[in-house]
């Protein structure tokens, strides 16, 4: 019996010098964790709404493709956009110069998109009109950081091609 005590007595010695060096080292990393912890969620938020204003510009670019003249229609291209990024909480917004559209011919001639498109100008060839489209979304982080901008623009952008 007095073997396993004294046993006991020099493992309790060796205990004493560093029993709350495990709480210390806790406390102290626990404040770095926690903020490495919230900028991944900042970040992984951000990215969705980069997503989301991504895919809203390539519904807005679509509508202008798909409706037989819908690239003139730019407040329903916008309706289009803001319908495909209703999880937002917001509205997107047409960045500046946006949107516009290009016109060309797939073979020989010249085409002009000045009112709307005219296909008479592509004599043996069909028009080609490209939509262009480009969407901004201002975010408000959920955590603020002193020194750290309170807001900040998200843009996406899509091209869509159609033959008339």
């Amino acid at each position: 019996m007095t073997f396993g005590m004294a046993k006991l007595r020099r493992w309790s010695k060796g205990l004493r010098g560093n029993s709350g060096q495990a709480l210390a080292e806790t406390a102290f990393s626990l404040p770095l964790l926690l903020v490495m912890l919230l900028g991944a969620f900042e970040l992984a938020r951000t990215a969705y709404i980069a997503t989301e204003v991504t895919n809203a510009a390539r519904a807005a670019a679509q509508y202008g493709a798909m409706n037989g003249g819908g690239f003139l229609d730019s407040s329903g291209m916008l309706a289009a956009a803001n319908g495909d990024a209703g999880n937002l909480g917001g509205s997107v917004q047409w960045a500046s110069g946006y949107p516009n559209v290009s016109c060309s011919c797939s073979g020989t001639g010249t085409a002009s998109c000045a009112a709307g498109a005219d296909p008479s100008g592509c004599t043996t060839s069909q028009l080609m009109v490209t939509v262009n489209v480009q969407v901004k979304y201002a975010v408000t982080p959920m955590f603020r950081v002193p020194g750290l901008p309170t807001s900040y623009t998200v843009y996406g952008s899509a091209s869509q091609g159609l033959l008339q």
